[in-house]
């Protein structure tokens, strides 16, 4: 397999004067699960896109499973695993007939098509109910069997564009499972969310701001890139707290609201200005590393 499923240089795309994602470049190893990170609007779906050969991009290119994105559209489509939020299942079809139209879809012979969907119908769960109509279905099935549609033909580039939103926390935990399972097969997978918890499952990760790539790598990686220490200040009144801190001159680098607690970022040995308050130091979260990336430069980032 190629050195990288996915290879993008300065990828953009424009609609009229808007840059709506603005020179991403990004490296996606074989074998892995990329999240894509950020807020709603930032450009990930139109990123996800242009590497399925759906929209062309204005400038920049990109490779997936070694094929150009623009010359070869056609041919990563067939190569590829696309889901969305709102993937096209036909609720008055059965899960076994949206699973038929599929296989359908991606020409597999007759052979090859009761085998996969016998093996999707087994990994989503849905054996025992493939009779019963699709929109009769939760959210959560509904998503595992999009997910077996998106899959049917084996594909070996999977791209997941905020494929958990609006499905309860079991599901998703138990969609994830479904991932890390074909991710030990050899699938790789891009995944685009602004949950952030999400993000712990990847190997990789790429955040998003008003189109632009503002940080990338490992989640550990981007952890440790947080200077300084971290505190959480736990209070009722968490805006009132940062009010009374800046009142009183105490220099801190960073600082937001999270819950009923006022997080701090300081410089080292700063941490003692702060005692009164009676602050814990915690390790950064990855929306901690987020917000710091994104507050760093927001002039340079608006489009």
């Amino acid at each position: 397999m190629e050195n990288h499923a996915v290879k993008t240089n300065k990828l953009s795309r424009k609609f009229g004067s808007v840059i709506a994602v603005n020179e991403i470049s990004m490296r996606i190893k074989p074998g892995s699960i990329y999240g894509f990170l950020g807020p709603n609007g930032s450009g990930k779906s139109t990123t996800i896109r242009m590497l399925c050969g759906i929209l062309a991009s204005t400038s920049g290119s990109g490779e997936v499973l070694g094929l150009d994105i623009n010359r070869d559209s056609e041919e990563i489509k067939s190569k590829i695993g696309y889901m969305s939020q709102k993937f096209g299942l036909y609720e008055d079809l059965t899960i076994l007939e949206n699973l038929q139209f599929y296989a359908g879809l991606y020409n597999l012979s007759r052979n090859d098509s009761r085998q996969r969907i016998e093996a999707m119908l087994e990994m989503a769960g849905l054996t025992a109910r493939q009779r019963q109509l699709a929109g009769s279905l939760s959210g959560g099935w509904k998503q595992r069997l999009a997910l077996g549609c998106a899959i049917i033909h084996n594909p070996a580039m999977v791209f997941l564009d905020e494929p958990t939103g609006g499905v309860d926390p079991v599901s998703r935990r138990m969609f994830w499972d479904i991932i890390y399972q074909l991710t030990a097969a050899g699938t790789t997978f891009m995944v685009s969310t602004h949950f952030m918890d999400e993000a712990e499952h990847c190997d990789d990760l790429g955040f998003i701001y008003e189109g632009k790539m503002i940080a990338g790598g490992t989640p550990a990686q981007l952890k440790s890139t947080i200077p300084g220490k971290m505190l959480a200040i736990e209070t009722k009144t968490p805006m009132k707290l940062l009010a009374q801190i800046r009142e009183g001159q105490m220099s801190f680098n960073d600082a937001y609201v999270c819950g009923a607690s006022l997080r701090l970022l300081v410089d080292n040995g700063q941490e003692y200005k702060f005692e009164k308050f009676s602050p814990a130091v915690i390790s950064p979260t990855l929306e901690d590393v987020f917000v710091h990336y994104a507050k760093l430069n927001p002039k340079e980032l608006a489009v």
